[in-house]
């Protein structure tokens, strides 16, 4: 595996300082830990001039920057080999169509009613999360995801405990 081609993409109110995105940086030197800033729409382009057209990304999304890993992926499926979300923000309102949790409102235009994503998905998540509650994510991700791995671990949001339990090579294998 190419660690230059593992990304992290962080949560909404985090940076490439997190713990979490340090702890990667860390166990997988070489990777890339940009931040992003802005709007999902700001960030994504943000995300879009990190990757350009480079294929073989394995990219690590945490809760809002899972959401734009999946919505990446979802818009470039050959540039992706693997996804790994960790408390994805993942989630659509009662009409079915992905939303952006921080605002509370639809992604804009064809990201609202995104299609399924074959790409191998492992979702790690914790089972006591009250940022990102587990069964709302669940519900999406299996409508989402062909190809998917569910993780369910004691912890919440922030992983803390599952980050020094988990075997994360095997994992981005």
């Amino acid at each position: 595996m190419d660690n230059k081609k593992i990304i992290y993409l962080h949560g909404s109110d985090s940076s490439s300082q997190s713990g979490k995105a340090k702890q990667f940086a860390e166990k997988f030197q070489g990777m890339v830990t940009p931040d992003f800033t802005g709007s999902f729409e700001e960030r994504m382009t943000q995300l879009y001039d990190v990757l350009g057209k480079e294929k073989g990304w394995t990219i690590i999304g945490s809760s809002y920057g899972g959401l734009m890993a999946a919505v990446f992926a979802s818009e470039n499926p050959k540039q992706v080999r693997k996804l790994v979300l960790l408390a994805p923000a993942i989630l659509k309102d009662e009409n079915g169509i992905y939303f952006d949790p921080v605002i509370g409102e639809p992604l804009q235009g064809s990201r609202k009613n995104l299609g399924t994503i074959s790409i191998p998905t492992v979702i790690v998540h914790g089972n006591q999360d009250d940022v990102v509650p587990l069964e709302p994510v669940r519900k999406t991700a299996e409508e989402f995801f062909t190809d998917i791995e569910f993780i369910i671990v004691d912890d919440g949001h922030r992983l803390q405990k599952a980050f020094g339990e988990l075997n994360w090579e095997e994992i981005l294998e």
